[in-house]
């Protein structure tokens, strides 16, 4: 189970790592990190999507390095027997992109999880919170690359003519459909043949936690022909809310670990 609950986290807030990975759409004007300044869930450690993600491109949200984040993981003071919690305050669950870094680079999955509700929900129930940056001891983090979860464009286009594996975006309908222009400069509108979309929000209830294991299983039954699949690939804008697509799955498909395609529309679309 790739989810924690509040009340579990508030018992075992001093046996983990807790990460704040708030993460906002530029249109929102919002700061991730000023917000986690202000007030963040005790103990956590706030981490920089754009900051922790690879700078030698123009496209947004890549992996970096195996040693880029072996240096990033080990400056949080994150061990690799470490049982982390990853949260947001965001509108496109950003938890899930950290929660799908660390499984691509080697840590245990059944030691990553996103709380679910994330701080929406934590703050709505009343629980402790406080503005404490906390302070990290330097570990000495070793990573691996588990490379069969991230698809490049030429394993993406290879698929359209070999067929090995599914393709579901996570943006919304009319982007996907083409009918709307893309946020991103630079970006023709559509999708990739063949693909389908499951808007990523249809997971989600209105409080931030994810839908039940049934709405989820006949959500993904409606464009998979197997909900038992394991080489799903999901896509989206830039790499973020295709990751809630994939901890979504993995809750009703126990052997899937998150596959990627890394450059998302911000790649495919490209003009």
């Amino acid at each position: 189970m790739s989810l924690v609950e509040t009340d579990w986290l508030e018992r075992n807030l001093n046996s983990v790592k807790i990460l704040d990975c708030s993460w906002h759409m530029p249109q929102t004007n919002r700061d991730g990190y000023e917000e986690y300044k202000k007030n963040h869930i005790p103990k956590s450690i706030f981490f920089d999507l754009d900051k922790n993600s690879a700078t030698e491109t123009d496209l947004p949200h890549m992996l970096v390095s195996l040693n880029k984040w072996e240096k990033i993981v080990s400056e949080m003071g994150i061990n690799n027997n470490d049982k982390i919690i990853i949260y947001d305050n965001s509108d496109v669950i950003s938890a899930c992109r950290c929660w799908y870094n660390f499984i691509y680079f080697g840590h245990k999955p059944e030691l990553v999880k996103v709380l679910n509700g994330g701080y929406k929900k934590w703050i709505n129930e009343n629980k402790v919170t406080d503005a404490t940056i906390q302070k990290t001891v330097k570990s000495n983090y070793k990573a691996s690359e588990l490379k069969n979860l991230v698809k490049n464009k030429k394993q993406i286009d290879q698929n359209i003519i070999e067929k090995k594996f599914d393709v579901i975006d996570a943006r919304n309908i009319e982007r996907f459909k083409g009918e709307v222009k893309e946020p991103r400069a630079g970006l023709i509108s559509g999708n990739i043949k063949n693909s389908s979309c499951i808007p990523f929000n249809k997971l989600i209830n209105a409080n931030k936690t994810f839908k039940t294991k049934k709405e989820i299983s006949e959500i993904f039954k409606k464009n998979l022909k197997n909900i038992d699949s394991d080489t799903v690939v999901f896509s989206c804008g830039s790499g973020v809310t295709a990751c809630v697509l994939a901890l979504a799955y993995s809750l009703i498909n126990d052997k899937y670990l998150p596959k990627i395609y890394d450059g998302s529309w911000a790649e495919y679309g490209k003009i």
